[in-house]
């Protein structure tokens, strides 16, 4: 789970932690630059949260690494200057490309080149740019560097005490069928919406090509005990009175039109959704109930100063057939875990199909 802060411009901060699967994005949002006029974004971490309830009943979360372990391709000063910015100097970068000027190279980086500079593909091969199979560098290829080299980390992002937690974010890769952002219901709800999370699988995957895949929380390679009894401990955090739940929501940057492009400009525009997110937290009405969950209100996201034409209601569009469908491989995946899978997971799927039938 990534951890961030953002700041509206009335200087209210909240801090908020989200798990997506490797290569879906975890980086990009945490290092942020908001294009939401007046808001601000600060990194506490992009890849893992230590949470836990503090004495007072509030959710807080810790990042227990050092640094960052970023994909490269894709990364470049258009979708991440902070990334590059921070890993130009004191950083290993692995399974890259090389330029015969001492430089680095990977696919989407954006990077021109002086006249006479060569490229080395990452398995020491010389490779020209324009070639697209094999690729200049491996498509999990990675930077590792400190976070203290980041510009823009929160002020507590070494706090022992953890940073007050205002929602818990899940999202992955899914071109149809999931709209940009809805919400739980409730808590029991949220913790279904993560442990149904599937996505399409990316180069930090085992699968090859682009299937959809179950990744559960974001956790599925890295679960080291029983499944159910995991979606168990989540359901009974809630079970605690002294405990302030946070809200839940999911996330879908992905999702594409007909022509396979995608509807969502993401990146910086993504702090709009983060807005909507604070905005719940803090109880304002700005959503409908769907089949799903919670949905923005037609024209609750803050587009001020937005450049890119979207289709807001294609956006959240909530196909009955897909949904259908969604609910019957569910039902093929938790089967799978047998008498361990806790009853309330089983209650919640049923009770998802009742509400996409009546849709």
């Amino acid at each position: 789970m990534l951890i961030l802060s953002i700041t509206n411009p009335k200087g209210q901060k909240k801090y908020v932690c989200a798990a997506f699967p490797s290569a879906c994005g975890k980086t990009n949002l945490a290092m942020m630059m908001p294009k939401l006029p007046g808001y601000e974004v600060k990194t506490v971490g992009d890849d893992i949260a230590w949470l836990r309830f503090d004495e007072a009943g509030t959710l807080r979360a810790i990042n227990p690494e050092a640094g960052f372990f970023g994909v490269a391709p894709g990364t470049s000063y258009k979708t991440n200057p902070i990334a590059m910015d921070t890993c130009m100097t004191n950083t290993v970068f692995t399974n890259v490309a090389e330029t015969s000027d001492g430089g680095i190279y990977w696919e989407g980086i954006d990077e021109k080149f002086g006249k006479g500079v060569s490229i080395t593909d990452w398995k020491g091969k010389p490779w020209k740019v324009g070639t697209k199979d094999p690729p200049a560098a491996h498509p999990n290829s990675r930077f590792c560097t400190p976070a203290a080299q980041c510009s823009i980390m929160d002020p507590e992002w070494e706090s022992p005490r953890g940073v007050p937690i205002s929602a818990v974010i899940f999202g992955g890769r899914r071109p149809k069928g999931v709209p940009l952002v809805f919400e739980a219901f409730d808590w029991a709800h949220g913790v279904f919406i993560g442990a149904s999370m599937r996505s399409e699988s990316t180069a930090a995957a085992e699968h090859k090509g682009k299937v959809i895949m179950n990744d559960p929380m974001a956790m599925r390679p890295f679960l080291g005990y029983n499944f159910g009894h995991y979606l168990q401990h989540w359901l009974n955090l809630s079970k605690n009175s002294k405990n302030k739940m946070p809200r839940t929501f999911h996330v879908n940057w992905f999702r594409t039109d007909a022509a396979g492009k995608f509807m969502w400009p993401g990146f910086g525009d993504n702090s709009r959704v983060l807005e909507w997110i604070c905005r719940r937290v803090d109880g304002e009405n700005c959503a409908d109930k769907s089949p799903i969950g919670y949905v923005p209100k037609a024209d609750a996201l803050n587009v001020t100063g937005m450049k890119d034409k979207v289709d807001m209601a294609a956006l959240f569009d909530v196909p009955k057939d897909f949904w259908l469908q969604e609910v019957a491989d569910l039902k093929k995946y938790f089967a799978q875990v047998g008498k361990d899978l806790p009853s309330e997971i089983g209650r919640q799927l049923e009770a998802l199909e009742q509400r996409v039938r009546a849709k």
